[in-house]
C-alpha cells in the first residue's frame, strides 16, 4: 500500500491531522505579507511565484499538501506538483478553512496569527 494520499485534495481538518502526525510536509504558497501575518505551524514557505526556482527544497518522498488563502493558488500548484510526479494534495479552502476548525494560526515568532 502506498503511503501517500489516493485524494488529490483533503479537508483542513485531515491536512491538520496528517500534519500533526508527521505524515505530511504542508507547503504555504501564499505571499510574504500573508505568511508573515499568520501561518500553520511547521507549514514550509515557498510563495507560489518562487516555486519554480525553490523546486530543490520540495520532498521527494513524502506527501505534500499545498495551501493558501482558499484554495485557488494552491489548486494550480497542486496540479502542476501532480504533473511533475510529485504526491501532491490541496487543502480544501485554504488557511481561511485551517483557521476556521480551530487549528493553530502563528507568526515566526510563535505569537498567535492572523489569516490576511
Amino acid at each position: 500500500m502506498s503511503p501517500y494520499l489516493a485524494e488529490d485534495e483533503v479537508t483542513a481538518a485531515r491536512a491538520r491531522e496528517l500534519v500533526e502526525a508527521g505524515e505530511a510536509w504542508l507547503l504555504d504558497v501564499r505571499e510574504p505579507h500573508e505568511w508573515q501575518a499568520g501561518h500553520a505551524p511547521g507549514a514550509h514557505h515557498i510563495p507560489l511565484g518562487e516555486l519554480e526556482l525553490r523546486k530543490d527544497e520540495l520532498p521527494e518522498d513524502a506527501q505534500i499538501l499545498v495551501v493558501c488563502h482558499v484554495g485557488g493558488r494552491s489548486r494550480l500548484v497542486t496540479d502542476a506538483l501532480s504533473r511533475a510526479d510529485y504526491p501532491a494534495a490541496n487543502v480544501a479552502g485554504g488557511m481561511a478553512a485551517w483557521q476556521s476548525i480551530g487549528a493553530p494560526v502563528v507568526r515566526d515568532d510563535g505569537t498567535p496569527g492572523a489569516i490576511v
